[in-house]
C-alpha cells in the first residue's frame, strides 16, 4: 500500500509539471493548521486558521476561523471578496502550480503566485446565473494559472465521469461534465454542461475565430486548449 501510494505521489508530481495548464480538481478538505489568507468586502485581510467549513447543498455557507489574536471568528460566504485555503492531506498532492515564464501571459496578474505555487486554493465572490436567478456565490478557481481572460468555476452539483485512484487522488478519468463558466466578456458565471458544448461551441466563442472556426476540435477534452487560445487572441 505505501509502495501504491508513493508511485501515486511521484505520477502526481511530474504531471504537475507537464500538466500545469490543466484544469484542477475541486478541494473540499483544508488543513487546520496552516494559515489561511481571506479578503474581506471591505477590503479587511485577515490570516488565520480554518476551523470548520459548514455546507449546505455543497456550497459554503458559513467558515469558522481563528485569527491571529486566537479567537475564533465566523464568516459568511457574502463577508469575503476572496480568499487562499490551504488544502489537507492527500487532497492537496498536485495542486501546485508551476507557474512558467512563457505562461504567465494567460494568468490573472490579481492572483497571488506565490501561494499559488505552494498548492493554496483560491475562491473569490462572482456572479452565478443558477437557472433564472443570479446570485452572489464563493467559487472555487480550477485554473488559476490560465484565468486572465476565463474563469472556470468548480461546479457543486456536477457530475463526473469514471475515475481510478485510492481515497481522494485521482489518476484517471474524473472529468467534471459541467462547470461554471465566465468569459471576460460576462459580468455572471454561466453554467457550462458536456454535453451542449458541441450546440454551444460557436457561441460561446464567437468573438475569436481561431477557436470559433476549429470545428473539427469540439470536445470537451480539448477545453483547457480552447481557454488558451481564446486567451491569447488579439
Amino acid at each position: 500500500m505505501k509502495k501504491m501510494m508513493l508511485s501515486l505521489v511521484l505520477i502526481l508530481a511530474l504531471s504537475a509539471q507537464t500538466q500545469a495548464q490543466e484544469l484542477l480538481s475541486p478541494s473540499n478538505s483544508f488543513s487546520h493548521k496552516k494559515t489561511a489568507y481571506i479578503t474581506l468586502t471591505d477590503g479587511t485581510e485577515v490570516k488565520c486558521t480554518i476551523k470548520k467549513i459548514d455546507r449546505k447543498k455543497g456550497l459554503i455557507k458559513e467558515i469558522k476561523v481563528r485569527n491571529e489574536e486566537g479567537k475564533k471568528v465566523k464568516y459568511k460566504p457574502d463577508e469575503i471578496a476572496y480568499m487562499y485555503l490551504p488544502p489537507s492531506g492527500l487532497d492537496k498532492l498536485g495542486k501546485a502550480l508551476d507557474f512558467l515564464e512563457d505562461a504567465k501571459k494567460w494568468t490573472d496578474e490579481k492572483l497571488e503566485q506565490d501561494l499559488l505555487n505552494q498548492g493554496y486554493v483560491y475562491f473569490e465572490q462572482s456572479d452565478v446565473k443558477l437557472k433564472k436567478k443570479t446570485k452572489s456565490m464563493l467559487m472555487q478557481l480550477l485554473n488559476p494559472g490560465f484565468s486572465r481572460k476565463v474563469k472556470v468555476y468548480h461546479d457543486p452539483w456536477a457530475k463526473e465521469s469514471l475515475s481510478l485512484g485510492v481515497g481522494p487522488v485521482k489518476v484517471a478519468g474524473g472529468i467534471a461534465k459541467s462547470y461554471y463558466v465566465k468569459l471576460d466578456t460576462d459580468k455572471v458565471a454561466f453554467r457550462l454542461k458536456k454535453k451542449h458544448y458541441r450546440s454551444e461551441f460557436k457561441l460561446l466563442w464567437k468573438s475569436c475565430p481561431a477557436v470559433k472556426d476549429s470545428v473539427h476540435d469540439i470536445r470537451w477534452s480539448e477545453f483547457t486548449k480552447h481557454i488558451i487560445t481564446y486567451t491569447e487572441c488579439e
